[in-house]
């Protein structure tokens, strides 16, 4: 139940912040966007203290440990597979001009407008 009410504190918090954006309409707008930060901060922090938000920063910790055991490519590698790409789509460009081509053709010529 208190899970219950720190969320829905945190969710008027977010809504305090959007709302003190419009009502200091009249401000710079640089004090406007710091009222939505501070309530999007405010009910962050109000959240990170529930059992879903321990559960998130949990959830947080383990992927940025999985993302440490990637083995990520190496530049050429990048390099190399992205040239692989750009070709075949070229390739593929290509190909897909000749059949619209060819098909355009053969809807000319059945509808009698080419020139046999």
């Amino acid at each position: 139940m208190a899970d219950k009410i720190k969320l829905a504190l945190a969710g008027l918090f977010v809504v305090a912040g959007i709302a003190g954006f419009y009502f200091l309409r009249d401000a710079i707008l640089v004090l406007r966007v710091l009222a939505v930060l501070a309530g999007f901060g405010a009910a962050a922090a109000i959240g990170w203290f529930t059992a879903p938000g321990a559960r998130f920063v949990q959830f947080a910790r383990e992927s940025i440990e999985e993302t440490k055991k990637v083995v990520w490519p190496t530049r050429r590698e990048t390099l190399q597979t992205t040239g692989v790409v750009l070709a075949f789509v070229v390739v593929m460009a290509i190909f897909l001009w000749l059949v619209d081509a060819g098909l355009l053709l053969v809807v000319k010529l059945l509808m009698g407008e080419g020139s046999a």
